[in-house]
């Protein structure tokens, strides 16, 4: 039985289904709401609501933007002709942190976890196989979470991507395994970026 009332259990339940807000956490973050003013309370609101109006996948990359397609795919200032392969949006604002890398990307949205049911079909890997038909590639960098499931997806990308003919490289192993691409300091992405080797 809780001791709190209906409305700040509801609050609780919602902030504590986020990643990495356990119940003490959302508990923490529900009294600091109520202590704030109802403009604060409010401008959080109005801006949650505005994040899931405005913001949407690109088109192209399939990254987070308000813009379709999005800045990076339109920019004329980068090199077109290579792609790097990344699992979540996060992933490429912590390449872009770096300020190493000026081609393009494409996010999958996930990796491939038949554990969980995770194919093929629930990844945007369709479309980067197309990208890759359609020319105008030289290479693809796999810049995956150093996890199982990242391995496996990359093994899947090279069969499928290797008949067309296009450079198929890694980023270094300055990245350790296990850890998650968005959480790597920018001096580590930028060395596994440059240290990236060809994919067996």
């Amino acid at each position: 039985m809780t001791i709190f009332s209906p409305a700040i259990e509801r609050a609780i339940e919602a902030l504590s289904s986020l990643p990495t807000i356990g119940r003490k956490s959302a508990q923490r973050l529900v009294f600091h709401l109520l202590r704030q003013p109802n403009e604060q309370v409010q401008h959080l609101a109005d801006a949650l609501v505005a994040l899931k109006a405005s913001v949407r996948y690109c088109s192209m990359c399939f990254t987070f933007t308000e813009q379709d397609p999005c800045t990076i795919c339109t920019s004329p200032n980068r090199e077109r002709e290579i792609l790097c392969v990344v699992e979540q949006p996060s992933d490429v604002f912590a390449i872009e942190r770096t300020g190493e890398y000026r081609g393009l990307y494409h996010v999958l949205h996930g990796s491939l976890d038949p554990l969980r049911g995770v194919g093929v079909e629930q990844l945007k890997i369709e479309p980067l196989i197309e990208r890759v038909r359609h020319g105008g590639i030289a290479e693809v960098i796999f810049a995956l979470n150093p996890t199982v499931e990242g391995e496996v997806t990359t093994h899947y990308l090279t069969k499928a991507l290797q008949p067309f003919g296009v450079r198929l490289t890694r980023i270094a192993r300055g990245v350790p395994v296990g850890m998650d691409l968005e959480f790597a300091d920018e001096a580590t992405l930028s060395r596994a970026l440059a240290g990236r080797s060809n994919v067996q």
